[in-house]
């Protein structure tokens, strides 16, 4: 079984920082794919930041860009978020994804349970 645990969020003013981890456990024959979504009151959830395992490649909501970093630790099986000049509309609970292979021919996704992130101006 899968699990991924978040850890990280808070409450912040304007302008401050916070970094998101997210440990991965669990049998995985590879993981391809890592992410971060979030998810406001009254919206849909939306991507956040994604990096592939393979080469690195990372990819960044534009309204995100340049603010946020997403990077992992293979050594620590955990990916994390680091988040600078928090703006009020970043508040959401954010929740991080991993997409791989639990053996050699069967693909999984899994979700962590999530958490609040509160930017306050």
């Amino acid at each position: 079984q899968v699990q991924l645990v978040e850890s990280g969020g808070g409450l912040v003013q304007v302008g401050g920082s916070l970094r998101l981890s997210c440990v991965v456990s669990g049998s995985i024959f590879m993981i391809n794919t890592m992410g971060w979504y979030r998810q406001a009151p009254g919206k849909q959830r939306e991507l956040v930041a994604t990096i592939i395992t393979r080469d690195g490649n990372t990819n960044y909501a534009d309204s995100v860009k340049n603010r946020f970093t997403i990077s992992r630790d293979d050594a620590k099986n955990t990916v994390y978020l680091q988040m600078n000049s928090l703006k009020p509309e970043d508040t959401a609970v954010y929740s991080c994804t991993i997409g791989g292979l639990i053996n050699t021919w069967r693909p999984f996704t899994s979700w962590g349970q999530g958490t609040q992130v509160t930017v306050s101006s």
